[in-house]
């Protein structure tokens, strides 16, 4: 796999057969997730398992910023529904969130607005937890007291909505964190198009933040870098990561699918399945969800089976937490 970065040397620890670096680093996905694929959960898994293995990085949270809602593309559900969907999808993940900052906003906000916001916020948290005498004891409180909002630092889990609870996984260190936005392939090509983004907003995100990239099907990145001054200029900030199992999976054809009645199943979460019928998005008011409804069955009639036994039941529904 070639690789664009030429990375600072570095003296990495090693966990399960891969590097990880000392420079922390926080990926940010910005998008619709209209719906939430396993896809966008897979460039995650992707983008961090390359980070781990071939630089100096150390991944230490993933965040899912969806856009807001005035952002006017055809189809998109409220940002309250996007943003279940996104919690639901990211339940078994134990470090990529869901962010709501850029929903909560007034109007759309440009992605350099919201890569910029989420730097300031952790370089402030950053700067909070620096001024604690202890970092691995008041430290962590002050994390806890920062995400909960906790008067009392003893009380650990009085939490209030809205905080990000993300900003736990800051804690342990003072080492500086930086932020890099991670896209896909076509956003990279979208650069070229005429009007779509301000030349400064560009050189910000490539020169200042950088750029995680995953390949698709039928893409060169390399060859957009070359055409382009800007991309070429800070390709040393550009990582090209090659997804070598093919996944075409994208929110336009899920909801096409589901429009015409087709099973989803194993695209998408089997919880936002049951989440999108349940509140009948994307058209679906007059279908039955096709594998969906069944999965919801046999949770109920295995979960009675075992309560007959006396058995904690092993599959249950999947909990709400939130990039």
């Amino acid at each position: 796999m070639f690789n664009l970065i030429c990375s600072p040397a570095a003296t990495p620890t090693h966990s399960k057969g891969k590097m990880t670096g000392s420079h922390r680093v926080v990926l940010l996905a910005c998008g619709s997730f209209n719906p939430p694929t396993n896809m966008h959960l897979r460039m995650f898994e992707i983008a961090r398992d390359f980070l781990h293995r071939t630089t100096n990085h150390n991944v230490v949270v993933g965040l899912m910023s969806p856009v807001h809602d005035k952002y006017g593309k055809e189809g998109l559900v409220s940002s309250s529904d996007r943003i279940q969907l996104l919690r639901l999808a990211l339940n078994s993940s134990s470090w990529v969130h869901v962010s709501e900052w850029e929903t909560r906003q007034d109007d759309w906000t440009p992605t350099r607005e919201v890569i910029q916001y989420h730097q300031n916020l952790i370089k402030s948290t950053l700067r909070k937890l620096g001024s604690s005498s202890s970092v691995s004891r008041q430290g962590r409180e002050l994390v806890d007291s920062l995400v909960n909002g906790n008067v009392d630092p003893s009380v650990k889990r009085q939490r209030v909505d809205g905080t990000p609870s993300w900003l736990a996984h800051l804690s342990g260190s003072t080492d500086p964190v930086s932020v890099k936005l991670l896209c896909g392939a076509d956003l990279l090509e979208s650069f070229a198009k005429p009007g779509l983004w301000k030349d400064e907003d560009i050189e910000a995100l490539v020169g200042k933040f950088g750029l995680v990239v995953i390949t698709r099907e039928g893409s060169n990145p390399y060859k957009f870098i070359y055409e382009s001054d800007v991309l070429t200029r800070h390709q040393r900030n550009i990582h090209i990561v090659t997804e070598w199992i093919a996944n075409e999976v994208s929110s336009t054809k899920v909801r096409r699918a589901l429009r015409r009645g087709d099973s989803v199943k194993y695209l998408v979460q089997d919880s936002v399945i049951d989440y999108i019928y349940k509140n009948a998005l994307y058209n679906t008011h007059n279908k039955s969800a096709k594998g969906s409804s069944l999965i919801s069955v046999e949770k109920r009639r295995s979960t009675s089976i075992l309560k007959t036994h006396s058995i904690i039941p092993w599959h249950r529904y999947r909990q709400c937490h939130i990039i």
